[in-house]
């Protein structure tokens, strides 16, 4: 059972910094992420779940044009005033603000380039990833990109071992794992509407993560994959 949104604010507020800890595994994953999401071409962008700002850092300073507007949401204010903190060298393009846990973004449609989302969408329902999906595909420009990273089932035999214990114990007590658990993002995905332009499962320390990568309103093209 998925953490109710007072459930995963309380715990992200409680949890505060220590989810930068979580860096070991999520890096190589995000590195993948940007290498093929092509930020340095996109002037507009909007994150859900922010955390605390770690990547929204790292694409203002490395590889967003100077010019680039950025905008993010999280459900806990503990993220949100660290976040703030971390970017507030970029605060005059760069805005925050705290969501209520609704999937509607509340950015007008048709308006940015990226819409970005790291190991949030294996926090919600089933239910709560197709409506986040369906709002970045009514706010993205035609060829703007939806860039993914989640928790996803292992590929290897110690990866396997790994995702199928972290399964179980969301399964027995969500909280432990942080309301997470692994899932499979390509999955979500309408052909009809999106055009999945690259799909990777990146495992660093055991842990399986899924990239992809997708742009709406497009004739499909095939789909990169491989495995780092």
């Amino acid at each position: 059972m998925v953490l109710s949104r007072s459930q995963a604010k309380s715990f992200y507020d409680r949890f505060g910094i220590k989810q930068d800890s979580q860096a070991f595994y999520e890096d190589a994953a995000l590195e993948d992420m940007i290498a093929h999401a092509a930020f340095e071409t996109a002037e507009s962008v909007f994150e859900l779940g922010c955390g605390t700002g770690r990547l929204a850092l790292t694409l203002l300073s490395k590889y967003l044009p100077s010019s680039a507007t950025y905008f993010c949401s999280d459900l806990s204010q503990t993220m949100v005033n660290i976040a703030q903190q971390r970017i507030s060298p970029y605060s005059k393009r760069a805005k925050i603000s705290r969501s209520n846990g609704s999937m509607n973004f509340s950015i007008p449609s048709v308006s940015v380039d990226r819409v970005v989302s790291t190991y949030v969408l294996d926090l919600l329902s089933e239910k709560d990833i197709r409506e986040a999906i369906d709002d970045a595909h009514r706010v993205l420009v035609p060829r703007g990109k939806l860039c993914l990273v989640s928790l996803t089932a292992g590929v290897t035999l110690g990866s396997r071992v790994v995702s199928s214990v972290w399964s179980a114990v969301f399964r027995v007590h969500a909280p432990l794992v942080g309301g997470c658990r692994p899932i499979q993002l390509a999955s979500f995905f309408d052909q009809q509407k999106w055009s999945i332009e690259y799909r990777n499962v990146v495992t660093q320390f055991g842990v399986s993560s899924e990239v992809l990568i997708a742009s709406p309103n497009r004739t499909q093209q095939g789909v990169q994959s491989g495995r780092t």
